[in-house]
């Protein structure tokens, strides 16, 4: 088939590669000039694993891209996966969305065929209406046979690419049979390859299944997460406890890692939204307002075990790990933003190390010092947090000799406990 994909980041680049890998011919449509001239070269403008790989095999035969809306009718169908950022009070901005809608309405208005706009983009339930009248405002008069779909993603960074060729679910929100069969065409060759629960639904229901999956699991995180602290105040160790319940098949092993909470582009922004959706509509959701109460607490608990250790005014202190999650160089909603902010309101002097984000993280903090090595950060330092989980880090042995004071706080148990070093795990 032939298939847009308006939008080049996260969502719309795994997309555009994955589409083209499954044999389609596909066109990313961006306003950024930067990114089309990346994409057309060969390169991802993102880092995912597995990405650049598919974008070099595929750029150039069945993957362009463009600037242009122009020949957006000669395809079949247009996926929308532009972002949907949080305003102040959570809720979602859908300008930029609409904006994309109705240029691309636009550029269907004299379509000789049906054709399917998709929104991959991560939209409430309220908002797929106006999604609707986007596209009909762009169409104008047109006779043309134009249906909105809903698609959501369920991609992890760090794994989108295996995620979205290796999927445990896809969701088709459509309101018609038509629209149905032509995202089953879509995903036709993934399906044919793999045991994966395909849901059909409307529109709006299949936002929500999104929103509802991201807010469980960011709900789930925040329980373990304040069973942790309790587990530390009793001096139990709570990765002990999370083996056993998770033994439960009602409960699951998945996601019971107590540490120092969750970030990313997804879960805070979803769980805002959700929340901001819910109120708007008269509801009070508590359960989820707690589990962001939670979560935001996780930083300054790890900061305050290092409080106990050391007075950090005027001294180095390591932070290790500055994106959101190993495997991706995202630093949004990351928590080592609010443990930089802490540690600076404290007096320290604060050097960061990440294998792949320290140049997005640099953006925010240009004031403090980056480090090349987990182990020139450690040098001379008097203390050191480990905020993201990477596999480095449980090798650090050597490197923590160099530190002025070993104080070693672990916020994602990564690194083993060993003699020389001063040793604080959050939950454990």
């Amino acid at each position: 088939m032939n298939i847009n994909v308006v939008g080049s980041g996260y969502v719309g680049t795994t997309l555009a590669a994955c589409l083209a890998d499954l044999g389609h011919d596909v066109t990313a449509i961006d306003i950024d000039e930067d990114v089309v001239a990346e994409l057309n070269a060969g390169r991802a403008p993102i880092h995912e694993p597995g990405l650049d790989e598919l974008v070099a095999e595929h750029a150039g035969e069945n993957l362009q891209a463009t600037t242009a809306y122009e020949n957006v009718a000669d395809a079949e169908a247009t996926f929308l996966a532009i972002q949907t950022p949080s305003r102040e009070d959570g809720s979602i901005d859908v300008a930029p969305l609409e904006a994309a809608a109705e240029m691309t309405g636009e550029a269907l208005a004299d379509a000789d065929s049906d054709h399917l706009v998709i929104v991959k983009s991560t939209i409430t339930p309220p908002k797929v209406d106006e999604i609707r009248d986007a596209v009909a405002e762009g169409l104008g008069e047109s006779s043309s046979r134009v249906e909105v779909a809903t698609n959501p993603e369920f991609l992890r960074e760090g794994t989108a690419v295996e995620d979205f060729l290796a999927p445990q679910k896809v969701v088709f929100g459509t309101d018609s049979a038509w629209a149905t069969d032509r995202l089953e065409a879509v995903y036709a060759p993934l399906l044919a390859d793999h045991d994966t629960h395909v849901v059909q639904t409307g529109p709006e229901t299949a936002t929500m299944i999104k929103y509802a999956n991201n807010a469980f699991l960011a709900t789930k995180i925040s329980l373990i997460n304040d069973l942790g602290n309790v587990c530390k105040e009793f001096g139990i160790d709570a990765y002990e406890v999370a083996d056993a319940i998770g033994l439960d098949d009602r409960i699951g092993e998945q996601f019971l890692r107590s540490g120092v909470g969750w970030g990313g582009s997804c879960f805070p922004k979803d769980v805002a939204a959700i929340i901001a959706a819910a109120r708007e509509a008269g509801y009070d959701p508590a359960v989820l307002d707690a589990a962001v109460e939670v979560n935001d607490r996780q930083p300054e608990r790890l900061l305050e075990l290092l409080d106990e250790h050391v007075d950090v005014e005027g001294k180095r202190v390591a932070v290790l790990g500055l994106a959101f999650k190993p495997g991706t160089d995202d630093t949004r909603n990351s928590r080592a933003i609010p443990v930089i902010e802490g540690l600076k309101e404290r007096g320290a002097d604060v050097v960061g190390y990440d294998p792949v984000a320290t140049e997005n993280m640099r953006e925010q903090f240009p004031e403090i010092e980056y480090a090349d090595s987990a182990g020139e950060a450690l040098e001379w330092a008097s203390g050191a947090l480990v905020v993201t989980d990477w596999d480095e880090f449980a090798a650090l042995d050597e490197a923590f000799d160099a530190m002025e004071e070993s104080v070693v706080v672990d916020g994602r148990r990564v690194v083993e406990r060993g003699e020389g070093i001063t040793y604080e795990g959050l939950t454990w």
